[in-house]
């Protein structure tokens, strides 16, 4: 099976009881987030290449963290980075537009082998429309130069997995991360990269459906939609305790992804 054929309308009996498997952990990490119930829209079930993924807010505000949804699509050809980029317009799709300054939907190489997925926008990228373009940026940047000795513009493409700020800098919530969610799919549909890099928890759980306890996990592979999945820790993070253990750690991390892309 190729990375994101994973749900065809012709699928045979034999994969139906891992769908459904995964249908049910999928469901079962909702309610983890306090969802209750999943509203279907007009033709959301009999169009299978829809983004109609809207889903209901957080049973209590508090409820705070990261919905992610598998890549489910038809067997219609992959947009470009830049069809995605137009269907995403001027998105009104959560409440993150009413005050964002702009949309920070991702740069790099559309071809790249590896892709770095943060969380969201902060203040300098929100201001610029590039992602990592701050001080947490720089630290990537170093991290992608000068221990991996690769080009960031060249070499790699960076997104979030939510497009604009959220205020003052906090976490993403759930209904946020859900509806940028088909974007940051089809992104990924388009760049078809050799290894995907979850940079921090929210990145990570995302991307993973699950809660991810990222400084247990990272450093460990996992995959996504059949792409190999590496996760490590938010350059943000590492600017907050930089520690030798902490650099070391990354560092270890990104040599494994070195590794995985030299396969």
């Amino acid at each position: 099976m190729k990375p994101f054929d994973i749900l065809d309308p012709l699928m045979p009996t034999p994969e139906r009881p891992i769908l459904l498997r995964d249908l049910k952990n999928y469901l079962t990490f909702l309610k983890d987030y306090g969802y209750s119930d999943i509203p279907l829209q007009s033709g959301s079930i009999l169009e299978p290449g829809s983004d109609k993924s809207n889903l209901s807010r957080p049973s209590t505000e508090t409820t705070r963290q990261h919905t992610m949804a598998k890549p489910r699509t038809s067997a219609k050809p992959n947009l470009t980075l830049e069809e995605v980029r137009e269907e995403l317009r001027d998105c009104t799709r959560c409440n993150l537009h009413s005050t964002r300054k702009t949309i920070v939907f991702g740069s790099g190489n559309p071809h790249a082998d590896l892709v770095f997925v943060g969380e969201g926008p902060g203040a300098d990228e929100d201001e610029q429309g590039f992602p990592f373009v701050g001080r947490a940026g720089k630290k990537l940047t170093e991290i992608i130069e000068k221990g991996m000795k690769l080009n960031r513009e060249r070499d790699t493409y960076i997104c979030n997995i939510v497009k604009c700020r959220p205020p003052e800098n906090r976490d993403p919530k759930a209904d946020e991360v859900a509806a940028c969610n088909p974007f940051l799919i089809k992104q990924l549909q388009a760049i078809r990269p050799k290894a995907i890099v979850a940079l921090g928890k929210p990145s990570a759980s995302t991307l993973l459906g699950r809660t991810v306890p990222i400084m247990k996990e990272r450093g460990t592979w996992h995959e996504y939609a059949g792409i190999p999945l590496m996760l490590t820790l938010h350059p943000a993070y590492l600017l907050r305790a930089y520690t030798l253990e902490n650099r070391r750690n990354v560092m270890d991390d990104m040599n494994k992804v070195l590794a995985k892309l030299r396969e």
